[in-house]
């Protein structure tokens, strides 16, 4: 009832407090907003919501409490106000959050506890009754006792026989309803075992088995069973009631529970019960109370002793638990709201179930004693309801309700303060847009100043590559250097240009160029770019072209090169064995193909080993899908061409989880800062709006540890042979035509047992006019030789690994050539993909001296390797710029320098601008790789880094070197090592110099900081190296101009 009126002035309060917040959220709108006070000032928002509620509080409670000055500075301020503000709040919320979680506690604890009175009121009731209506039935076993000791012993003769004992307890069993029977068994010693049997007429029986109590016994005859073994005493049954007849004659002393029941009664004089068992016929259980009969003159005192010497015999009676609860239930009207279950808890750890179900409950439980008169055994009577609590909904409904209305309030004076601060934020949110209008066109300039600086970078590769055109002869090989030159600028462009595309593809800004272009020469530029690096790693690097394609298209040739060199750049950084393939086919071949094509072998591939299925990377593209009038090839327009391009490699695949976001801008596989393979993650995301914009589509397949391929479709135009775009060209087909007419009525044979790589090697020979005939391996190639047919062969071209696979076959072939009886011998050729496998060719003596051409194959190095070999084209070949003076060439002689540089055209540029000066150069593509190779002691003279490469930049390489340096310096000053196994130098200091594209003070302040002794900024020229790098080297002052 307390609590009741605690809820109920809890109620009130909120109430109040409810209406006191309605109230304020009325007054502070039309008093305050329409007077004007938003307009008073439009700074310092938190004090004007100090002035509000100082106004509030005046107007509330009078000028005599005004609030001081001071405490309005204190609490109104603009931090400390709405700090001070938002604590109040999160300290209300918390304190009605744990009163709303006591009062729920509190009320569920009450309903609870009544509960568990209720159950224990009810459970305590229904064992008195039980004990009560057993000790009624227990006081009629013990008054038939009584009557045996007055009637059968106390008379002689006895007035008792079986029949009137039978008779007697069976017109009397009225008054023991709970009983199944009575039997009584007198005591009998073994002297008078003889006379007992022929007095009775029947001998003294042994129970069958001892555990067995032979009252549940079915189908029972005394007949059958043994006679008792000889014993001290017996206790044959003489006297039974009709229902339990069967056990007249049977010893109560042979079985081993009955023994311990009846010598513990007689003993304490006091009923025994046995343990539950199951009751003849109606198979429930039940228990057999025994009374010991003693001699009338007994006294109630006697010791144990008299009371065994005192005995005349002994009564049981059976009991039925099970009917005697059950009558107990069935008078109480609340029978169905509780379960009993009545148990023998004389052993603790296993109580035996006298009445109820067995199923365990885990909730709430009453036990009840039970006292049945025997005090060696302990009976129990325990008490649950049949349903489960039902949940405190007053607990829940009452908590819930106050936390709601605290919650309510606290929301009210929340959004109050929200409502006033709004206004200031407002305010500071129009003086913000200026700025960031302002500071927008300050971003984009600072944007475009940022990426024209990373065009430094590759344009050093362009200047480079044209100073070593300089100094080269102009003939075919020197034709590939200006492609590098033009890949550099390309690459200068396309770096600035991801950045800068991204932009305008968001703006939707971004158009294409239709001009007319070379699809092989573009292929064979892109070649150019990654060919080094596919020549470092060993991974075989080729591109084949259709026969079907044309060779002229109208188009954007730079945006096709750009989603060449994307995908190609990707699968070169992620391939470290296998190869990387690239084919371009009309979409009409592929289509006329999907009917008949099966899955391709495992092992027919370009290097021979498993890839991605490339089919899959397609078959969902719209195009495959297209039938009837609607398809692409049903127009009329046969000037456009549809090609579908692949790049297929063997790489690292990408993982499952990484595939859906490959097209998303700046989104990589592995995100982290120090990226193995760098890159800035747009590539994919470009090369996607590109191909969008070409009327294509993009797809791919990957799986981790096999490889990927990435497919996608673009639409050209043809060429007319009227264009005037097409005569603009004429000069470049006119000087690969000349390429083609020096090699012109050549043929050549190709030895190789991959169909897939000899195919390729097939395409790019007859691009310069060259007959071609394949076999698999060299056995059919001698024979082809000798077979004396028409075909003159001039050159024959064997794969790397097959030449090394058997040597003695390839000396065996060698001497075949050497037999053969032909005016002109065909040259022999090697095709190798990696640098290194060309220095571990074994060398063959005399003209079959194997050529190495390396991969991966394209026109112009094909056309200058074949040149050199065969003796064909213009050999002498004027100069564009003579050959570098002998000064020139010792001014670094003897100098060996190392150059640093994650990019191979950067490195190329470096190295071939040093080696101008006569310099030994040695070029690493990290600062991992560098640090262990300038460890003391090394005959390094300089070194040029470059800062920003992946995986570790320049920056943190220099710190590594010059904490080795002084390592082995501080142990040769303190005589810890020899300076002699240092080359005699006793302080060990490198010169490294830093290349960067970044010139901005900051950064060459940092190279400083980290131990550089000198700033190279790209593009640099080669006298500027030179002249950086000399002044740590002593030379005289007219060496140094």
């Amino acid at each position: 009832m307390s609590f009741l009126h605690v809820l109920g002035f809890g109620l009130k309060v909120g109430h109040l407090l409810l209406m006191l917040c309605c109230w304020i959220i009325s007054v502070i709108p039309t008093h305050w907003f329409i007077n004007g006070g938003v307009m008073e000032t439009k700074i310092g928002l938190l004090s004007d919501g100090g002035k509000i509620w100082v106004r509030l509080w005046e107007k509330m409670f009078g000028n005599s409490c005004k609030i001081p000055h001071h405490w309005y500075q204190k609490f109104w301020s603009k931090k400390v106000g709405k700090t001070w503000w938002r604590k109040l709040l999160f300290t209300w919320v918390l304190i009605w959050t744990m009163v709303s979680l006591w009062i729920l506690w509190y009320l569920s604890l009450q309903a609870s506890e009544k509960r568990r009175e209720t159950i224990g009121s009810m459970c305590d009731e229904r064992a008195r009754m039980l004990q009560d209506q057993f000790n009624v039935s227990m006081n009629h076993v013990q008054a038939i006792s009584i009557l045996i000791s007055t009637f059968h012993h106390g008379k002689i003769p006895s007035a008792i026989d079986q029949e009137t004992f039978a008779s007697y307890t069976k017109r009397t069993a009225f008054e023991r309803p709970l009983t199944s029977g009575v039997a009584y068994a007198v005591r009998v010693l073994h002297p008078e075992r003889e006379q007992f049997e022929k007095q009775q007429g029947w001998t003294i029986k042994k129970m069958d088995t001892p555990e067995q109590t032979p009252v549940h016994k079915d189908n029972h005859a005394a007949e059958n069973l043994e006679p008792s073994p000889v014993q001290e005493e017996y206790a044959p049954v003489i006297f039974a009631q009709d229902t339990v007849s069967h056990v007249i004659s049977l010893d109560m002393l042979s079985g081993k529970e009955d023994r311990e029941n009846v010598l513990r009664a007689r003993e304490s004089g006091k009923a025994v019960l046995t343990a539950p068992f199951r009751l003849f016929k109606t198979n429930s259980l039940g228990v057999i109370l025994t009374f010991a009969v003693y001699k009338s003159d007994l006294p109630s005192n006697a010791t144990p002793n008299e009371r065994v010497q005192a005995t005349h015999g002994y009564l049981g009676g059976v009991f039925h638990i099970e009917s005697l609860v059950e009558k107990l239930l069935q008078q109480l009207a609340s029978k169905q709201t509780i379960l009993v279950d009545v148990y023998d808890a004389t052993d603790p750890d296993h109580p035996i179930s006298m009445y109820g179900s067995n199923e365990s409950d885990d909730g709430l439980q009453h036990v009840s004693t039970l006292n049945f008169g025997d005090p060696h055994r302990k009976h129990e009577m325990r008490c649950r309801f049949k349903q489960k609590a039902p949940w405190p909904w007053l607990a829940i409904t009452t908590s819930n309700g106050i936390l709601v209305i605290a919650l309510l309030v606290g929301h009210i004076f929340h959004a109050t303060m929200n409502r006033i601060a709004k206004v200031e934020e407002d305010y500071r949110d129009m003086m913000m847009l200026k700025k960031r209008a302002e500071a927008a066109d300050v971003a984009k300039s600072q944007f475009l100043a940022t990426v024209s600086h990373e065009i430094r970078t590759p344009m050093n590769g362009v200047l480079g590559m044209l100073h070593m055109l300089i100094d080269t002869e102009l003939d075919v090989t020197q034709e590939d250097y200006v492609r590098t030159a033009q890949a550099s600028g390309k690459a200068l462009v396309s770096l600035i240009n991801e950045v800068l595309d991204q932009a305008k593809i968001e703006s939707g800004k971004l158009e294409l160029e239709a001009v007319q272009f070379d699809l092989q020469e573009i292929l064979d530029d892109v070649l150019s770019l990654f060919s080094g690096k596919s020549q470092e790693k060993g991974v075989e690097l080729a591109v084949y072209v259709s026969d079907r394609v044309p060779k002229m298209l109208i188009g954007d040739p730079g945006r096709f090169r750009q989603i060449i060199t994307n995908l190609m750049g990707n699968s070169i950084k992620f391939t470290e064995k296998g190869h990387i393939f690239v084919t371009i086919h009309l979409v009409e071949e592929l289509m006329d193909s999907i009917d008949v094509e099966t899955e391709p072998a495992p092992k027919n591939t370009l290097s021979g080993l498993p890839v991605a299925d490339g089919r899959r990377s397609w078959e969902g593209f719209r195009i495959f899908n297209q039938e009837g009038p609607s398809s692409p090839f049903s127009s009329s327009s046969s000037d456009l061409f549809h090609l579908i391009v692949s790049v297929e490699d063997t790489g690292v695949g990408i993982p499952e989880e990484a595939q859906s976001r490959v097209f998303t801008p700046f989104m990589q596989v592995g995100p982290s800062i120090s990226r193995i393979h760098g890159g800035t993650g747009i590539g994919l995301s470009i090369s996607k709006c590109l191909v969008n914009l070409m009327n294509g589509e993009i797809g791919f397949v990957s799986r981790p540890n096999v490889g990927s391929t990435f497919t996608f479709t673009a639409v050209f135009s043809g060429v007319s042979s009227k264009s005037n775009e097409y005569n603009k060209c004429q000069p470049t087909k006119s000087q690969s035509n000349a390429v083609s007419s020096e090699f012109k009525g050549m043929a050549a044979l190709i030895v190789d047992p991959n169909p897939v790589r000899a195919k390729v090697s097939r395409y790019h020979i007859q691009r310069l006019g060259i007959h071609v005939e394949v076999v698999s391996d060299q056995n059919q190639g001698f024979s082809s030789l000798s077979s004396g047919n028409n075909t003159a062969f001039n050159m024959v071209l064997i794969e790397q690994d097959i030449w090394d696979k058997d040597c003695n076959l390839s000396a065996l072939f060698v001497n075949k050539l050497k037999k053969l009886d032909l005016k002109v011998p065909p040259k022999l050729f090697l095709l190798a993909n990696s640098i290194n496998s060309t220095r571990n060719n074994a060398s063959v003596s005399g003209i079959y001296t194997p050529t190495v051409i390396m991969k991966p194959l394209r026109v112009s190095m094909l056309a200058a390797s074949l040149q050199r070999a065969l003796g064909v084209g213009n050999k002498e070949a004027s100069q564009n710029g003579g050959h570098p003076s002998l000064s020139l060439r010792n001014l670094l002689r003897g100098r060996k320098i190392l150059v640093v540089d994650d990019n191979n055209v950067n490195l190329r540029v470096a190295a071939g601008a040093l080696k101008k000066y006569g310099a030994d150069v040695v070029c690493s593509d990290s600062g991992k790789n560098a640090i262990p190779m300038l460890k003391p002691p090394h005959d390094f003279d300089a070194c040029f880094m470059d800062i920003q490469m992946p995986e570790m930049d320049g920056f943190e390489a220099t710190r590594r070197i010059r904490e080795m340096e002084r390592n082995v310096n501080s142990r040769i000053q303190h005589g810890e090592v020899s300076m002699e196994a240092y080359g005699n130098i006793s302080n060990w200091h490198l010169p490294i110099l830093a290349m960067t594209a970044d010139v901005i003070q900051a950064t060459h302040e940092e190279c400083l900081r980290c131990g550089m002794d000198g700033y190279v900024s790209k593009p640099f020229e080669a006298e500027q190296l030179y002249r950086e790098v000399s002044r740590f080297f002593q030379l005289s002052p007219d060496q140094n101009q």
